[in-house]
């Protein structure tokens, strides 16, 4: 699943020029396999006592200069540095003045053509529009108490309820009543209203209870111009420019390379402040352009997978793919995430369309941020969007998941079966009516690891249990892409009204959250947003994706119940077991023959909890089903679209009426 961007840009040269001469990827595999590759701390720019000192890998390129420059922009070079031929494929140049506030580019020839500038691809500060990489005091971007800024630890990633939002769509609305808006520094701001009492920004975040705001692409992209801000451009960023540079739209200052750092660690720190960690997607899986990619403008062809015929392959389903499996590649990706990490002190990170890159890379990935942070986690989308030339058995797929350590993948089981396929507006889940469903979402709540009861033969997208532990699944129903779950509901469920709809919501994040796993939502979806019935609103207005927050008052009931759900689900360890092992033994389903009914038990205290046992019986049915409860002194915690974690009140159990779509959670300590 993917939105799909706009084919690379592709200058007109020759692929034989600058691309491979080989007719095979294996070929192209062999070349550059034996080009010298580096990893030193210095690529691109270093700025010492020393002076100001450039490192360019380019191991085919003839010749390389750096052009430096006054301005950011429209301006001409002011001086021209020649590099020299340095070690493992690299240029250098040196001059012995610190060229803080200085502005460059670099220029390299290939194959007796001088191609295009670029700032290079391991740009850390640019100006307007990404063109230009600026010579700045990393140092001087850290905002106050930066040194002791940490975010929030973990014992495992099923601790954490993920929040995905966009910066423009959490704030931009004129009911958000936040002042930077559409920026980073709109989630600095505390004590924001709607006005009409109702908190939103960071406060409405606490209030929530979320653990993790997932922050749609920050680093610099291509499709938004920077430099014509009234133009209120919108865009998710899935086109990468720059990749280790904060996007200019969501600076107050585009054309300040400082100012946007400074913002996102403002932006940051005040997260973790809240208690609330911050993930980043981030997308290496292909660039915005292919020829004149920052990529292929340093070292032509390398960075990218080609068929037979030259062309570069398109696994992304946007124009191209990159070879995470070469060495400079990988470790390209590898130093990035790292840097994200220092730097920027980010937890977490999501990999879009992960399975483009290869296993290794990604265990690597997850091992390197571990070292940094043991909190740290990465999640990813673990499927492509098309065919690649690395062998699927290579790739960062959901069904490999269990060779990847510390790594989790969405699960598309859980997804489709509670509301439909994703692809098929009108289709119906298990949460809307649908029969069919029941043995998928019990794939679900199992987290897709191997358990007694599950018969994965009647599973509908997934035949055999690919997860080794539920720290390696992501549940969600629904997140940017596609409909939105409003949206959702309103296309498969005709002639219903807003309640029956909201109910069905209600169902649907219910069998999430008390899932094992790690539970994800979409901003927004707790006061029942929607896009406008938009399948994928990557470069909409801010019409259809801003989250109008006066909805937090019309369906304050909605967002109540979101907010019980997360507090029943961290305060119950029940709900967040780490190992299959503990799943098999803890949790026991009830046989039953109901179309869309799943009733089941956790067990023994599971995690150490302090209820005994959890009752759970899901009715998707649009008839009330009869469960039978064993006698006992149950608290009733869900019960007729309502919940509270602290109980609704109290049954002895034996028969009880489960409604139409409704959830029924009960509880005992003994």
């Amino acid at each position: 699943m993917h939105r799909i961007l706009r084919p690379a840009l592709g200058l007109v040269m020759a692929a034989a020029a600058l691309a491979p001469a080989a007719n095979a990827q294996t070929d192209m595999d062999t070349r550059y396999a034996s080009w010298p590759t580096y990893n030193g701390d210095d690529l691109e720019l270093k700025v010492d006592a020393s002076g100001t000192h450039f490192t360019l890998w380019s191991p085919e390129a003839e010749g390389a200069e750096v052009l430096i420059y006054n301005s950011d922009r429209n301006t001409p070079a002011v001086d021209t540095l020649r590099m020299t031929r340095g070690d493992s494929g690299t240029w250098r140049a040196n001059v012995p003045e610190r060229l803080l506030g200085k502005f460059y580019t670099f220029r390299v020839t290939v194959g007796g053509r001088t191609l295009d500038e670029t700032p290079g691809i391991w740009a850390k500060a640019v100006g307007t529009n990404g063109q230009r990489a600026a010579i700045i005091d990393l140092d001087a971007t850290d905002p106050e108490g930066w040194a002791d800024d940490r975010g929030p630890e973990l014992a495992a990633i099923t601790d954490a309820v993920i929040y995905e939002m966009h910066h423009r769509d959490f704030s931009i609305h004129p009911s958000s009543g936040i002042v930077h808006k559409g920026k980073f520094l709109a989630l600095t701001e505390p004590g924001t209203t709607n006005g009409l009492g109702r908190s939103t920004g960071i406060d409405h975040l606490r209030e929530l209870g979320v653990t993790h705001v997932h922050i749609l692409p920050s680093y610099d992209y291509n499709s938004v111009d920077e430099a014509n801000a009234p133009a209120n451009q919108y865009n998710w960023g899935y086109d990468p420019f720059n990749y280790n540079a904060p996007e200019g739209s969501y600076s107050t200052d585009p054309a300040n390379p400082s100012a946007r750092i400074t913002e996102m660690k403002r932006m940051v720190k005040a997260l973790h402040d809240a208690g609330i960690g911050v993930v980043m997607d981030v997308v290496y899986n292909h660039t915005a352009g292919g020829d004149d990619s920052n990529f292929s403008l340093t070292a032509p062809g390398y960075f990218y997978r080609h068929r037979p015929d030259g062309s570069y392959s398109d696994a992304s389903g946007c124009g191209n793919e990159t070879a995470s499996e070469r060495q400079q590649m990988r470790d390209f990706i590898i130093e990035s995430v790292k840097y994200w990490a220092r730097e920027y002190h980010i937890d977490g990170f999501r990999f879009d369309l992960m399975g483009i890159h290869d296993i290794e890379t990604m265990n690597q990935v997850a091992a390197a941020l571990r070292e940094i942070n043991p909190n740290s986690f990465v999640y990813g989308e673990g499927w492509t969007a098309g065919d690649s030339p690395l062998p699927a058995e290579q790739r960062a797929l959901k069904e490999n998941v269990a060779r990847m350590d510390g790594i989790a993948v969405f699960s598309d089981d859980i997804r489709d079966a509670v509301k439909g396929h994703y692809s098929a507006a009108a289709e119906r889940g298990f949460a809307t009516g649908r029969p069919g469903n029941e043995e998928t979402v019990k794939i679900g709540i199992v987290a897709s690891t191997a358990h007694p009861q599950v018969d994965y033969s009647k599973g509908n997208n997934s035949r055999f249990a690919y997860a080794s532990a539920p720290t390696q699944i992501i549940n969600y129903v629904s997140c940017h892409d596609d409909l939105s779950l409003t949206d959702k509901l309103a296309a498969s469920m005709p002639g219903s009204t807003e309640a029956e709809r909201q109910r069905a919501a209600r169902l649907a994040q219910t069998i999430v959250f008390t899932s094992q796993g790690t539970p994800f939502m979409f901003a927004g979806e707790e006061v029942f947003r929607n896009k406008k019935g938009i399948h994928n609103t990557y470069r909409s207005p801010d019409e259809v994706n801003a989250i109008d927050w006066t909805l937090k008052n019309t369906n304050s009931d909605q967002f109540d119940y979101y907010r019980e759900l997360i507090r029943l689900r961290r305060e119950h360890p029940a709900f967040r077991m780490t190992t299959a092992e503990d799943i098999a033994r803890n949790i026991r389903f009830d046989r039953i023959s109901a179309p869309n009914v799943v009733s089941y038990s956790i067990l023994n205290n599971a995690g150490g909890d302090t209820f005994r046992e959890i009752k759970l019986v899901f009715n998707g049915a649009r008839t009330p089903f009869t469960a039978r409860i064993p006698r006992g002194e149950w608290t009733v915690i869900a019960r007729d679209g309502q919940i509270n974690a602290d109980g609704l009140g109290t049954s002895p159990g034996g028969t009880i009426v489960v409604p139409p779509t409704s959830a029924l959670i009960l509880a005992r300590t003994r």
